[in-house]
Formats: C-alpha cells, sequence, structure tokens
C-alpha cells in the first residue's frame, strides 16, 4: 500500500513478488549476520509523514547506520525518528505513484528496486536518487550475485542459492 499526496495505491503480491522479497531479505540477513553488522529489520513496517501526506508499506526494509535509533522502539514516527537506512521495493508491475519522489521526501538513503530482470540500486543525494554500482549503507553487499541468483528462484528452492550466496560471501 502507499499513499502519496491524495492518490492511493493498493498493490496484491503475487508469488513472484513474495519470493523475490524474500530471497533477498534472506540475502541481506546472512550477509549482515556473517559479516557481524548491526542490524534493525523493519520488515514491512507502514512508514508514513502526515506533514508531507505521504506513506508506505515497505516490502522490506532495515535500519543500518541508523539501528542505535530506534532501539528499544516498538513503533515508528517518521516526524520524530529516523526513516530506515534501506528500503527494497519488488517491483513486477506498473505503479501510479512515483515511489522515488516519495522516498527521497521522506529522506530514505537509499532503494533496491527488482523489476523482475534487474536488481537497481539507488541513493540519495541532493534530493534525488542516482543510480550506483554498490550499496553505501550496506557495504561490500554482492549485488551482482543477488542480481545473478534472484531471476532464478524459480528454478531452484531457496535453500540451495541461499547456501550458494553464502558460499561466495565468506
Amino acid at each position: 500500500m502507499t499513499y502519496d499526496q491524495g492518490v492511493l495505491e493498493i498493490v496484491y503480491p503475487m508469488l513472484s513478488h513474495e519470493s523475490a522479497k524474500r530471497l533477498l531479505g534472506r540475502m541481506i540477513d546472512r550477509y549482515t549476520e556473517i559479516h557481524g553488522i548491526e542490524m534493525r529489520s523493519s520488515a514491512s513496517t507502514t512508514f508514513k509523514r502526515r506533514d508531507l501526506k505521504r506513506g508506505f508499506d515497505a516490502v522490506e526494509s532495515y535500519y543500518l547506520e541508523r539501528a542505535s535509533a530506534i532501539r528499544g522502539k516498538d513503533e515508528i514516527d517518521l516526524e520524530t525518528d529516523p526513516p530506515p537506512d534501506l528500503v527494497i521495493k519488488i517491483e513486477l508491475s506498473r505503479s501510479l505513484v512515483n515511489k522515488q519522489a516519495l522516498f527521497a521526501a521522506m529522506g530514505i538513503p537509499e532503494v533496491w528496486r527488482y523489476d523482475g530482470c534487474k536488481l537497481w540500486i539507488r541513493s540519495l543525494h541532493e534530493r534525488a536518487y542516482h543510480a550506483v554500482s554498490e550499496s553505501g549503507v550496506l557495504r561490500g553487499f554482492p549485488s551482482s550475485l543477488a542480481q545473478e541468483l534472484l531471476p532464478i528462484r524459480a528454478e531452484e528452492d531457496e535453500t540451495t542459492l541461499i547456501r550458494r550466496f553464502v558460499q561466495n560471501v565468506i
């Protein structure tokens, strides 16, 4: 669900959407675990800013550099709390809402978007997102390996794909 200044978009996720989301999320979980990176998953939390008249349900989201800022919190209020450092969007169909503009207005430092073919990493700089080849908030994450594994998630089981991922990041 996404709300942007009077426009409400509700999307019902398909299996292909959910499997891409979980596989990428599992890769991030394993990567942070293996490398001892402090992280707090905020998963599909609803983030909103009433003052901006904007809000969204994240597909997956993470506090990395700002994890300590939300430690001990059960609820996030983006009018006083920082936004997540990383938001994952799986967009296998066309959206009515310009999510990049929405995320930029909310100050989310990095957005990863998977469109069913390619994993895009975009970093916020001067209120706009710019394509980057590597994550700035999850340094060293092997995005090229994730790009290789995501398209074959229907051909192989997730456990095998995660094992392959882990073998390459240890």
